[in-house]
This record gives structure tokens, C-alpha cells and sequence, in this order.
């Protein structure tokens, strides 16, 4: 058995319970990790409240949120060849379903999701990495811009939208970004160029720097069809919540998926790497008991939190 945290029952932040669910068979192509933390997103939210459920009830035994982890390798199923050992430490990305998810002290994932953790960083930090530097990296490869155009990024405080920020600096983009006035400074140290106030009218303010509209966006605040204005005609949009767009203007909308990107490894590797050597920027607002996962969904839903909220299994 191992230890985890999930509910039986969907609900709000208090229906998160910890269980005692069974391990899981290592099998080819796969490997074992011992969690020591997993992060908190928004989209675990959706796992504990039943809104991408078909039935309304857990189908198993109980339904494990999350999609970030870190901790060490302990086993190795056959077949599997990426110069990892047992004992390493190790960072991964999880596609929860059912009792499979992050908030597990024992998970089995596909090899192509697991590789070396950041070096410098501790397990907490790391596991505020894979998901959404990963949604951040295709992001940037679905705008394809060129060095020197303008993206512009929304819900830029964000985890999401901070490594946005520095991978599309670290490719020589001009970057324009939202903030509340709180932020500005913090937005700042990330890398953007420019800062305007955020908002559903934040198209408008973009557009006051840019008037042909910016080549590309990142749409983290999930705006949708509020922000479509600041991009000029024929630009790229990417969003994260399965928006498409409306039609208008010639724009390409690229809903960001990471179950289909889950098993990149070298996408993570890389990333990995980029945080190992401060290019990118590992924020952690707290690291919580798993008995305190509840509380933390509870923070996370009122808002303001400013980097991840981290479950710390050695609690």
C-alpha cells in the first residue's frame, strides 16, 4: 500500500482526504518513483471536484490529483533505456486518471516522463517544474516566433506564465506582460520588457504600445475571447483551457495540451536542465503536509498565491 491523497467523493477543498491506496506493477517501459513532493496546479482542482468527470462519482477507488512530481527512482521495468539508475533523483510529469496521480508517495509512469531532476534545486523546487514549463515550452514552439517579435503573455504571475516569460526571453523575443500593480516587480525580475495593468480589458492597453497588435500571445489568465484584440491579423494565439478561437481575423489558436506531450522527454530533460542553470526560475509559495492538501487547495482557489504550493511527503 501506499500513501496518498484524493477523494471518494468529489466536493470542495475539504473532500480531500488521505488514503491508503495499492501500489502499482512496474511494467515494461516503465519505472518507479518515491514522491517526496508534488505540486499544486489549478487544473488538480478539476480532478477533486468532479468538473471532468462523466459520472459524477470516482471510478476506482478513489480519484489522486495532480501532475507534478519529484523524488527518487526505485525501480526500473524491463525495456527501459534512459540512462537512469535507481537512487537517482528524478523529476516527472503525471497524467492523472483515476487512483494514478501526483499526490502519491509511490507512482509507476511511462519512461519518457521521468528524467533527472534539476541539479541546485531541492525536491520541493523541482516538483514546480514539469507541467507547466512543459506547457510553456510547447506553447513557444506552436507561436513559432522569430527573434525580436512581440508576444504578449497573460496571467504572467503565474507559473505558467512566468516560464513563458523567461523561455521567450531566452529566445530573444521582446516580451509585453500583464500585472497587478503587487506583481510589477516580480514580473520585472522574470524578464518582460514592458508591463501593463491586467484585466479583461487588457487587449485594450496592449494595443496603446502595440497599435498593429503584438505578433503572438500567451493567454495564462484565461481571457479567451477578450484578449483576441491585442494580437494583430494572421498572429498566433496559444491558450490553455481548450479555447479556439472565434474565427476572427485570420488568427491561429493553439489549445496547449500536456497529455499529449507527457512522455517528451528530451522536452523535459531540457527544461531541467534550463532550471538547473537559472534560466529558468522555480517558485514554491509553501510546502504543505499531505493532511494540509485541502488548506492548500483552499489557497490556491481564493486567489493571489504567487508560485506553486508544494505537498511534502516526508510530513
Amino acid at each position: 500500500m501506499t500513501r496518498a491523497v484524493g477523494v471518494t467523493e468529489y466536493g470542495g477543498p475539504d473532500a480531500l482526504q488521505v488514503l491508503d491506496l495499492p501500489t502499482t506493477e512496474c511494467g515494461p517501459g516503465q519505472v518507479r518513483v518515491q514522491v517526496a513532493a508534488a505540486a499544486i496546479n489549478p487544473t488538480d482542482t478539476f480532478v477533486r471536484n468532479g468538473a471532468r468527470s462523466n459520472t459524477g462519482t470516482p471510478a476506482g477507488i478513489a480519484d489522486v490529483p495532480g501532475m507534478d512530481v519529484a523524488g527518487v527512482l526505485t525501480e526500473i521495468g524491463p525495456g527501459v533505456d534512459t540512462g537512469l539508475q535507481v537512487d537517482d533523483r528524478v523529476v516527472a510529469v503525471v497524467v492523472p486518471k483515476d487512483e494514478h496521480g501526483a499526490y502519491r508517495e509511490d507512482v509507476v509512469l511511462p519512461q519518457g516522463s521521468v528524467v533527472a531532476a534539476p541539479a541546485g534545486h531541492d525536491d520541493i523546487a523541482a516538483a514546480t517544474l514539469p507541467m507547466n514549463a512543459m506547457t510553456a515550452r510547447k506553447t513557444l514552439d506552436l507561436l513559432a516566433l522569430e527573434p525580436g517579435q512581440v508576444l504578449a503573455v497573460t496571467g504572467s504571475a503565474g507559473a505558467y506564465g512566468g516560464y513563458v516569460i523567461q523561455l521567450a526571453k531566452h529566445e530573444g523575443l521582446h516580451v509585453i506582460a500583464d500585472a497587478a500593480e503587487a506583481d510589477e516587480e516580480l514580473i520585472r525580475s522574470l524578464g518582460a520588457d514592458e508591463i501593463v495593468r491586467r484585466g479583461t480589458d487588457v487587449a485594450a492597453r496592449i494595443r496603446e504600445r502595440f497599435p498593429e497588435g503584438v505578433d503572438g500571445l500567451a493567454d495564462g489568465a484565461v481571457l479567451d475571447e477578450h484578449v483576441l484584440p491585442a494580437v494583430k491579423d494572421g498572429g498566433a494565439v496559444a491558450t490553455v483551457r481548450g479555447y479556439r478561437g472565434d474565427g476572427q481575423r485570420g488568427l491561429q489558436v493553439h489549445p496547449v495540451w500536456v497529455f499529449g506531450i507527457a512522455e517528451e522527454r528530451e522536452m523535459l530533460a531540457g527544461l531541467s536542465a534550463l532550471a538547473a542553470d537559472g534560466t529558468l526560475t522555480l517558485r514554491v509559495a509553501d510546502a504543505v503536509a499531505p493532511a494540509e492538501a485541502g488548506q492548500a487547495h483552499a489557497r490556491l482557489e481564493a486567489g493571489g498565491v504567487r508560485g506553486r504550493l508544494v505537498i511534502d511527503f516526508s510530513r
